[in-house]
């Protein structure tokens, strides 16, 4: 599998863990196999960060919009129905 493993202690929220425990009767696998396989997905996915060296992931996506064309007093004008 991965070579030799080492033995943590993780604390999960008691709707969690009955979600954790009944897909692991569904599948037949050890709870401990679903979260290392979840864990190894996560991992994946963020390779690219690790690979840019990036700390800490953003909370979320972000992107750049681009610059701004309209002024915020134009954008009140028009929302408003002012024609100035």
């Amino acid at each position: 599998m991965h070579g030799s493993m080492q033995k943590i202690q993780i604390l999960f929220p008691d709707p969690l863990m009955d979600t954790l425990r009944q897909l692991a009767r569904i599948e037949d696998r050890p709870v401990s196999e679903i979260v290392r396989r979840a864990v190894d997905r996560d991992l994946a996915q963020r390779s690219g960060l690790l690979q840019r060296g990036a700390s800490v992931p953003p909370d979320f996506p972000t992107f750049d919009g681009g610059e701004v064309l309209v002024s915020a007093a134009t954008m009140k004008s028009l929302i408003h129905g002012d024609q100035t």
